[in-house]
């Protein structure tokens, strides 16, 4: 990388949520919300078993994790907040700049308290927007497993289009997972 990439962090308004740079005090709450909350690390791929419960990193290399994502010029990450509870519910992110092709990769992360409210998607769209708007993105794509059906429509409703599968992918379970390829590109 020959620039800053990402070297604006913007606060992103919405009607549910808003998006705002992430902060090193919020690896708490992440904390939280990926030890409490079984079926999120089980639809990142963070564990590879239903009965295998979340482990983490050590609270203190996670705050520094976000102290340097804070500051990073190569990745945008935004703490998703819920404007009904003035609570952070998620990180959304982008990354993996590839700066001759204009693309990027995309994840986002809304735990059990904000989901299945639209929060993600408006989040989603939000990030998406800002993208290919401000950023002059041409590209962003992301991986979903097969069995997070709710973030493929999710992804779906801010544009993104299935573009292939990879097979086998993921063990879970003593199960073999695909992983679908997605992505979204600006309109001409």
């Amino acid at each position: 990388m020959t620039k800053s990439t990402f070297p604006d962090k913007p606060t992103l308004h919405g009607d549910l949520v808003t998006l705002r740079p992430i902060r090193g005090e919020d690896a708490e709450t992440m904390d939280v919300i990926l030890h409490s909350d079984q079926e999120s690390a089980q639809l990142t791929g963070s564990v590879h078993s239903s009965h295998e419960p979340p482990t983490g990193i050590p609270i203190q290399r996670l705050r520094e994790i976000y102290q340097a994502w804070a500051v990073a010029d190569d990745r945008l990450v935004l703490a998703v907040v819920d404007h009904s509870t003035g609570a952070m519910v998620g990180e959304i992110v982008l990354n993996e700049w590839d700066q001759q092709n204009h693309s990027c990769n995309f994840r986002t992360l809304i735990g059990a308290s904000g989901c299945g409210r639209g929060l993600g998607t408006e989040a989603t769209r939000l990030m998406v927007r800002h993208g290919l708007t401000t950023l002059g993105l041409h590209r962003i794509s992301l991986e979903v497993y097969d069995f997070n059906p709710r973030a493929r429509r999710v992804y779906g409703k801010a544009g993104s289009i299935y573009e292939g599968t990879g097979r086998d992918a993921l063990r879970f379970d003593d199960a073999w997972v695909d992983v679908h390829y997605m992505a979204v590109i600006a309109p001409n």
